[in-house]
């Protein structure tokens, strides 16, 4: 069943909250239609399959579209396999496979105004890449021994990247400099900390993160608490953004357009939502909610004009999430989100 809620609906809630190492599921046995099973569409024409990923155990998490061309990149959280699908194609193909230059995991995916695809590994960095050739063309790493989750990023208009630590609860920042240097440390440009819900034990809170696209600030979410933050990139201030109609719990990848529209994907309730955020960034409002157990605990999603690109990550299918068999790992596509 497909549920489609308008403005000043919440959010749905849930029980407990959840991030990539917790085994929790929202679905009750037997709630995916038979079409899901499948591996098909779902009925309703809204939600429909854009393409498959090739593989066993894929689990994707990331997805970056490139403004150019249209072509997306997909990443694999299971082995750190970067897709790429080509516009008017049924099935990606592998652009970097499993392993390249050490990486674990593909969290994070996002493509520059330059062209070049950036690519975290939560175990360790991120890294930076040709999008014609595929050769590595700058590297990152976090230092230090504590544990560390190095999730998703945003790029400002000047070339400057942000990322998001969601075990240490800091802000990562790569400057135009840096990245022409070619390789470096990760060092905390923001610290999150104080504004976040406390750590837990295989559960964390900060998660996605996007820019306003005229550059003067960051929003990053606290997946735990429901809440979004923003960082003014002039000051430095770190402020809670006021959340009209619903909340963002087990909110997870963000995408914001350039005329203030909001995306959010809430993975474990199979929930997606768009917010009208304030030109300021300052406060945001619920405008539409869609809610289907087909979206198959999406993690992140990607807008271009007519369309929502939707990761479904069957996380909770034999993943990190919980035991289970997954179908085909696919990437939805969702009109009038």
């Amino acid at each position: 069943m497909v549920t489609y809620m308008e403005e000043d609906i919440a959010v749905p809630k849930k029980i407990l909250p959840v991030a990539l190492l917790t085994l929790t599921t929202v679905l009750a046995p037997g709630a995916a239609p038979a079409a899901q099973a499948a591996g098909r569409p779902p009925a309703d024409s809204r939600i429909t399959t854009a393409f498959t990923l090739p593989g066993q155990k894929v689990y994707p998490e990331g997805i970056a579209t490139d403004p150019r061309n249209h072509t997306v990149y997909v990443g694999s959280y299971a082995d750190g396999t970067v897709y790429r699908a080509r516009p008017g194609r049924a099935a990606a193909e592998v652009f970097l496979p499993p392993g390249t230059d050490g990486r674990h995991t593909a969290n994070g995916l996002r493509v520059d105004l330059r062209g070049r695809l950036w690519v975290t590994d939560s175990t360790s960095g991120v890294s930076v890449y040709d999008t014609g050739s595929g050769a590595r063309l700058a590297h990152f790493e976090v230092t230090g021994s504590e544990p560390l989750f190095v999730n998703d990023l945003a790029i400002t208009p000047d070339g400057t990247a942000y990322l998001t630590d969601s075990v240490r609860g800091v802000v990562y920042r790569v400057t135009p400099e840096l990245l022409a240097a070619g390789s470096g440390p990760l060092t905390a440009a923001y610290d999150l900390r104080p504004y976040l819900t406390p750590p837990v034990e295989g559960r964390f809170s900060l998660n996605g993160i996007v820019s306003d696209p005229a550059g003067r600030f960051l929003l990053a979410v606290d997946m735990v608490a429901g809440d979004l933050h923003r960082i003014d990139l002039r000051t430095g201030a770190i402020s809670r953004v006021a959340l009209h109609g619903g909340d963002l719990l087990h909110a997870d990848g963000l995408d914001l357009a350039p005329d203030g529209t909001l995306r959010v994907a809430h993975n474990t309730t199979n929930t997606l939502t768009r917010w009208r955020l304030a030109p300021d960034g300052t406060e945001a409002r619920l405008s539409r909610t869609v809610t289907d157990p087909s979206l198959q605990i999406p993690t992140t999603l990607s807008h271009t004009p007519g369309r929502t690109l939707v990761v479904r990550s069957q996380f909770d299918k034999g993943g990190p999430m919980g035991p289970g068999t997954p179908t085909t790992f696919t990437v939805a596509s969702v009109r009038g989100l």
